[in-house]
């Protein structure tokens, strides 16, 4: 196995742009008219294009609203809040730690702008939750991680493949980790996201909503920055572009996917009118084979080429730039500034 060495925080007899993606040589001063890779600084310009943060929303017709959801859908909104937090701070320390071998200046700037873009993604929950609900189920929620034996397996996957990478920093084990980012950024986040799409779409919970949407655009993002560099790697140790990695990281697809699905029927099932946990595993099984078929694998579940659920693109779609997708409908938000979080409307 080939160790991944660190990044060198100056180096004068190097270029500026670098010679390799990891274990190259740059002088590690940022020039965006002069970097290795072309789709570095169009990704910079859409990564600031998507800038916002949760003070934006007002969440004063959340606050009233919340009150009034089933208990089911009470219930699936803190779970949902609590496992999206952990999974972003999980991904906070990810990111810096893959920033630390990147030795390409422009591919290290890209992680760091990841790194703070979870940062705040994490800061909406908190913000959604302060709104909402009493600290006594704020810390509840915050730890159902500990203590939910679905996510507690969710969280063992993606921490393995983590922590081989961080413990062993070798070319196979970042490339295995890149893995898990994408299943971890491009799927593990998806019912989840359905869920409050679904709410938005029965008009309810919309400033939440509109949230979780802006989180989504910036997770599509990330997602396509890591296939990138994983297909960049590939393309400089063209050694490891065997048939077993491609079997290996089907099968971790197809795990994952397994883990989803898992989630998906315990907390939605048939609990929700509306919203059938067999579409939703439809899903799950549509974007398994969309991330793993960007990586550049064939795809791991037979079928499943088209979003079982035509419903939502209207609400995930990245491209659609930091717009009011509820536009077609009563739009129930505003944005406030810093100081009142839209409460002086209560």
């Amino acid at each position: 196995m080939t160790l991944v060495k660190k990044r060198n925080i100056m180096d004068k007899e190097a270029p500026n742009a670098s010679t390799g993606i990891i274990n190259g040589r740059s002088s590690n001063i940022l020039n965006w008219d002069d970097v290795r890779f072309n789709w570095a600084y169009p990704k910079y310009k859409q990564m600031l294009g998507n800038f916002w943060t949760p003070f934006e929303i007002n969440m004063s017709n959340d606050v009233k609203q919340f009150p009034t959801l089933s208990d089911d859908e009470k219930n699936a909104f803190l779970k949902i809040i609590g496992l999206l937090a952990l999974l972003d701070s999980i991904q906070t320390d990810y990111a810096g730690h893959v920033a630390d071998y990147l030795t390409d200046s422009s591919l290290h700037a890209l992680m760091i702008i990841l790194a703070q873009q979870e940062v705040v993604h994490n800061h909406s929950y908190s913000y959604v939750l302060s709104s909402i609900a009493t600290k006594d189920v704020q810390d509840e929620t915050f730890n159902f991680w500990r203590t939910e034996p679905i996510l507690q397996k969710r969280n063992d996957f993606v921490i393995k493949g983590y922590r081989a990478f961080t413990e062993n920093p070798t070319v196979e084990n970042l490339l295995t980790s890149i893995v898990y980012d994408v299943i971890l950024e491009g799927l593990f986040f998806y019912s989840g996201f359905a869920y409050f799409y679904h709410l938005a779409r029965n008009q309810k919970m919309l400033a939440t909503s509109t949230m979780i949407n802006y989180i989504n655009r910036d997770e599509q993002l990330h997602a396509d920055l890591f296939v990138k560099i994983y297909r960049e790697i590939l393309i400089e140790h063209p050694e490891l572009d065997t048939p077993e990695r491609a079997a290996q990281v089907q099968a971790i697809f197809c795990e994952a996917a397994q883990l989803e699905a898992e989630w998906a029927r315990e907390i939605i099932g048939d609990k929700m009118d509306g919203l059938d946990y067999e579409e939703v595993q439809d899903y799950v099984y549509f974007y398994a084979n969309v991330r793993c078929n960007q990586l550049g694998y064939e795809r791991p579940f037979e079928g499943y080429r088209k979003n079982p659920m035509k419903w939502i693109k209207a609400y995930e779609d990245v491209d659609q730039g930091k717009t009011d997708f509820f536009e077609q409908k009563s739009r129930q938000y505003v944005k406030v500034n810093v100081e009142d979080n839209g409460f002086d409307e209560l």
